[in-house]
């Protein structure tokens, strides 16, 4: 058995276990040692193989931790293999070659150690792993591929762990919803259902929704809302953070990336790839003697093998794509430009809702109007829909701290309690009777008024957070029924919509009567995002007083004189 014939992780499982029989103060390294390092040092392979064989892994886990408890332990003396666990890695060995494999991976040494008489295969074979399932998984798991490279592990199921399925966020609800840019939607849906060279090139200034026009498309197709052509695709989002990540020797990170198209390719044009900021493509591993990223995708996007969204700014556009003509014709651009001051309302009043459920507050729709004329007029570095968004959640943002913290009022109240508490105890050592009757007068008069201030604050308090428990609730059905009704469950569609909707919508009014009934005589809490919070807002990022942002023109006219 030659150590340099195992993978960078089976050999890394290898070193673990010896680290954790020296660590538990065992004498020797034994299968379950090994089993509970291989799954310490892959988080992949072993929970997908054994999600795929029905074992609970919790209890696999328990019932590890507890037979190494029990095992002898010994102070001193060296660390040796045992006869088991040395059988089981001449096994690992065995089945690779059996396999045509060139290196012992993590799943050889998994089909050695269930081979094996230890506690741990046992336990396996008890939750009804057989032999057969096993290699059945396995071979699930990769696809077909053969053990090649000493980074092997990091190619299976390379999509799911270097890619995220916009379709699955999107019927969960994670994105939020798209407005407009139904244009942009339409190019990309005419440039997929080519032949060859079928990929769209998002272009745009940052903030102008690349992103959010692919999120869109993801929607449309969950919704089946797109050409025939083009209903079962599915759409991944490539995590470049992930695909770099860890990627120390020369060649893994290539590796990666040609697992990632292997999967798209062989999907049959299933699914469709989305690279966001692809210009971190071009020259990315590209070092001494290594090819660089794009120049692995151009052969896949010239064949039409692969299908891929790019999206990038326009100066990183011109730096990078200009200059290399072979790539850019791969690519057909789509312009995205920034929407005007209408288009703009209309994506801000289609995320409102989503803002609202998340930060527990209302927003009017002056306050919508307001985010977007006031960032067009005074953050001119930034671009729409971007900067308007950004400044409606932070309004809401600062809205909500207000509402979860003590109101103004109250905390005034409070500190002036402790300064006549203070008081009192001073006057106490100076005997004057006349002064200490008066202040403890003061003291019980503000006490009870605190109190009732404090009573007022915690009921408005409970209303507030039912009506957002509520709105919870709605959004939740909402999603549900749109989930449901995808799935031609019209029966649960019709239970929720004219059902539980309804009664929630009934429940909400009344909650908000009810509150606005309190609040007659005075609030304490307020839960709405008004235009001068939006001012406020932009008043911090600029220096600009907020007063002089919501003046009308007419008003600036009429006391230019007086400033003059």
């Amino acid at each position: 058995m030659n150590i340099n014939n195992f993978t960078i992780k089976s050999q890394e499982a290898v070193q673990q276990a010896q680290v954790l029989a020296q660590g538990m103060g065992h004498q020797q390294i034994e299968n379950e040692h090994l089993f509970k390092s291989i799954a310490e040092v892959d988080e992949n392979v072993m929970p997908f193989i054994l999600k795929k064989l029905n074992v609970n892994f919790q209890l696999v886990k328990q019932v590890l931790d507890r037979e190494l408890e029990h095992m002898p332990k010994v102070s001193g003396g060296d660390l040796m293999l045992s006869k088991e666990a040395g059988k089981t890695l001449n096994e690992a060995s065995a089945v690779a070659r059996k396999m045509g494999d060139e290196y012992v991976s993590i799943e050889h040494l998994l089909l050695a150690i269930f081979k094996s008489k230890s506690k741990i295969a046992q336990v396996l074979k008890d939750q009804g792993v057989t032999e057969k399932d096993l290699n059945a998984a396995i071979q699930e798991l990769r696809k077909g591929d053969k053990v090649t490279s000493q980074s092997a592990e990091d190619t299976y199921n390379s999509l799911n762990k270097y890619a995220r399925n916009l379709n699955q966020l999107a019927d969960t609800g994670k994105l939020d919803p798209v407005i407009g840019r139904d244009e942009e939607i339409r190019r990309i849906l005419q440039i997929l259902s080519r032949r060859t060279k079928n990929n769209p090139m998002l272009v745009g200034e940052p903030g102008t929704g690349k992103t959010a026009i692919v999120e869109g498309l993801a929607h449309r197709i969950i919704q089946g809302d797109v050409p025939e052509n083009l209903k079962n695709k599915v759409i991944y989002s490539l995590d470049m953070g992930a695909l770099i990540a860890g990627a120390k020797y020369k060649g893994e990170f290539e590796e990666r990336l040609k697992a990632v198209i292997k999967e798209v390719t062989t999907s049959d044009g299933n699914i469709v790839l989305f690279i966001d900021e692809i210009h971190t493509l071009v020259g990315a591993g590209g070092g001494q003697g290594a090819m660089d990223a794009a120049n692995i995708l151009k052969p896949a996007l010239a064949r039409g093998e692969l299908r891929a969204i790019g999206a990038t700014t326009l100066d990183e556009y011109q730096k990078y794509f200009e200059k290399d003509k072979a790539l850019e014709r791969r690519f057909q651009k789509v312009t995205v430009d920034e929407p005007d001051t209408e288009s703009a309302i209309s994506i801000l009043r289609g995320l409102k809702e989503k803002y609202e459920a998340h930060h527990k507050v209302r927003i009017k729709d002056a306050a919508v109007i307001a985010a977007v004329e006031l960032s067009q007029r005074y953050i001119t570095n930034r671009f729409l829909p971007d900067k308007a968004i950004d400044l409606m959640d932070e309004a809401a943002s600062k809205l909500r701290m207000e509402i979860n913290s003590k109101p103004e009022e109250l905390d005034v109240m409070d500190r002036k309690i402790s300064q006549l508490e203070i008081e009192i105890e001073a006057i106490k050592r100076e005997d004057d009777q006349a002064k200490l009757k008066a202040l403890n007068i003061d003291l019980a008069n503000l006490k009870e008024e605190r109190n009732e201030v404090f009573a007022k604050w915690e009921s408005e308090k409970a209303v507030v957070d039912n009506i957002q428990k509520t709105k919870q609730e709605i959004e939740n059905y909402k999603l549900e029924a749109e989930r449901a009704e995808r799935n031609g469950d019209y029966g649960k569609v019709a239970e929720l919509r004219y059902g539980k909707i309804k009664d929630a919508t009934e429940k909400l009014e009344e909650l908000q009567q009810e509150l606005d009934k309190q609040q007659e005589v005075g609030t304490l809490i307020k839960e709405e995002v008004t235009t001068e919070d939006i001012a406020e807002v932009v008043a911090k990022w600029t220096g600009i007083p907020v007063t002089k942002m919501l003046q009308s023109e007419r008003d600036k006219l009429l006391s230019l004189e007086d400033v003059l």
